[in-house]
């Protein structure tokens, strides 16, 4: 705190003893103020940067796939173990960016928009986007497990990830998340993935598994001491061995 200064009990100036003759004063002059010149520099305090970016990215690709020609963009980015097998590993993350029509696409970013809400300014952007590609890559790995030579796509593994990280940080700090909207959300969103045909069963599983195994670390209450680099040292952990097993 600011030290407060000490004064005497006069006033400062102290008042002049009048002449015999005073002259008035002479009237003041009108002054103008010059405006203060702030600084146009403003930092970004922006708490939801990442999610933000991915939404645009995706939504970026998907209508530059319907520009450029939806059946070739997708067969450049989509996964299948064919393609690992000659070598093209970059697909394990482009398949995450790929969508099959707009429903596809839209469902995911809207699911996305809300998550980042919730979760990154919670736990910082890059520990948000850590757990988004862990599980992206965790999905990957899932898809290439049970369904090695079909043609897989989209953001939802990455996106089951964050939602199961988000389950598992309510449940432990007390919440039930099935009375929650987050809870209900991913029930909801496991129900329809094992009863509609041609969803990613391994995609959206893996990505929560591994979602879940980040969000246990980084989302701990604080009661238990977690060290700082362990939470960023965890998703990194979890990314690589899904790329193991991707490649195995």
């Amino acid at each position: 705190m600011p030290k407060k200064r000490r004064t005497n009990s006069v006033n400062f100036p102290p008042p002049q003893v009048p002449s015999q003759n005073p002259t008035p004063p002479p009237p003041p002059r009108a002054t103008t103020r010059k405006p203060l010149q702030r600084n146009s520099y403003k930092p970004n305090n922006n708490p939801f940067v990442f999610s933000n970016a991915i939404i645009a990215i995706n939504l970026g690709l998907f209508v530059w796939s319907q520009i450029s020609g939806v059946d070739r963009f997708q067969y450049n980015m989509f996964l299948s173990r064919v393609f690992l097998d000659n070598g093209e590993w970059y697909r394990l993350v482009s398949a995450g960016f790929v969508h099959f029509g707009l429903f596809h696409v839209a469902m995911n970013m809207f699911l996305l928009f809300q998550l980042g809400r919730m979760l990154e300014p919670a736990i910082g952007s890059t520990k948000f986007a850590l757990i988004y590609f862990a599980s992206l890559l965790a999905g990957s790995a899932g898809a290439l497990l049970l369904s090695p030579t079909a043609f897989t796509g989209g953001a939802s593994g990455a996106v089951f990830g964050i939602m199961a990280a988000g389950v598992v940080g309510m449940r432990q700090h007390g919440v039930n998340p099935l009375k929650t909207g987050l809870g209900m959300t991913f029930a909801i969103n496991i129900v329809l993935t094992l009863a509609i045909p041609g969803i990613s069963i391994g995609g959206h599983f893996g990505g929560a598994l591994a979602g879940a195994l980040c969000g246990f670390v980084i989302l701990a209450p604080t009661r238990i001491k977690i060290p700082e680099f362990f939470q960023y040292a965890t998703p990194i952990l979890v990314g690589a061995a899904a790329i193991y097993i991707s490649l195995a």
